[in-house]
């Protein structure tokens, strides 16, 4: 979040979760995705965060949306390739589920659902511009599992001619591209309109704070385990040079002693042969 408000545009998560937060835009936004209409789009929660306990990691939704099927959509914003995207649409699909199933359902009531990852990079190299998974059987591929889950990976960076030229148009306007259409040109004027609002100017000011501040927290945390470390390494290499030091001493009054060969006086000190060999030359120069 190192951009200013002014220059925030559809492509990043806050600007795109508060446009999608209108039915005006995120109902016709899932039509160009699916190719389908939908009746209509309700909004359980303003914005949806999902902390079943204290010790689970917590998602925030982008946008969490259902229709009036029941069917569950959540659609997030991706700028950036590296944050393991894969195993983070596996988290969110079960987060999603548990989240139901918190409420008192059971698992023949868990909602069809669709989780949507928009990505301004291709993650897969294959210049689709629409990446859908099901659970199918590996060995019937024709076979679906059946268990009512989709994970779809779109991306503007798509070079295949495999969508709708509405969708296309959709897609290179989230990368970056003029808009083509009417709703790419509603989508547009929605950008500055966020723009010119101070109480999402503010939200979002609030927001970088809160991030600034976890990634102090972040950094202290890290600085104090670095330093608690450092001092267990001093005392425990400490006591290592005053037990190699006893040993030296040890070797040394035994070889002063004469009566012993070097052998035996390295088995007896702890030291190896080559430094008692070393420790006699010493004394031989002085």
């Amino acid at each position: 979040m190192s951009k200013k408000f002014e220059e925030l545009e559809i492509k990043d998560d806050f600007m795109f979760g508060v446009i999608m937060r209108n039915p005006k835009y995120c109902k016709p936004f899932l039509e160009t995705i699916f190719g389908i209409k939908i009746s209509r789009i309700e909004y359980p929660e303003s914005q949806k965060t999902i902390e079943l306990t204290a010790d689970a990691k917590g998602i925030r939704l982008d946008v969490y949306v259902e229709d009036g099927k029941g069917t569950v959509y959540n659609i997030e914003m991706q700028a950036t390739s590296n944050r393991n995207l894969k195993k983070r649409m596996r988290y969110y699909q079960s987060m999603i589920d548990l989240n139901i199933l918190e409420k008192g359902a059971t698992y023949k009531e868990l909602k069809r659902s669709f989780v949507i990852f928009v990505c301004t990079f291709d993650l897969f190299g294959k210049g689709r511009h629409v990446y859908t998974f099901e659970n199918r059987c590996v060995q019937e591929p024709d076979l679906p599992l059946g268990d009512d889950t989709t994970k779809i990976i779109l991306n503007t960076k798509g070079t295949v001619d495999d969508v709708s030229p509405e969708m296309k148009r959709l897609l290179n306007f989230i990368d970056g591209q003029e808009p083509e259409d009417d709703f790419t040109r509603e989508l547009a004027e929605a950008v500055e309109s966020v723009r010119k609002n101070e109480k999402w100017r503010l939200d979002y000011m609030t927001l970088q704070m809160h991030y600034q501040e976890k990634y102090e927290e972040g950094l202290e945390k890290g600085l104090e385990q670095g330093i608690e470390q450092g001092i267990e390494q001093g005392i425990e290499q400490g006591m290592e040079k005053g037990a190699e030091r006893e040993k030296v001493e040890f070797a040394k009054r035994m070889l002063e002693d004469g009566n012993l060969p070097e052998d035996k006086i390295a088995l007896f000190s702890g030291l190896g042969l080559e430094r008692v060999l070393e420790l006699k030359n010493e004394f031989e120069l002085v």
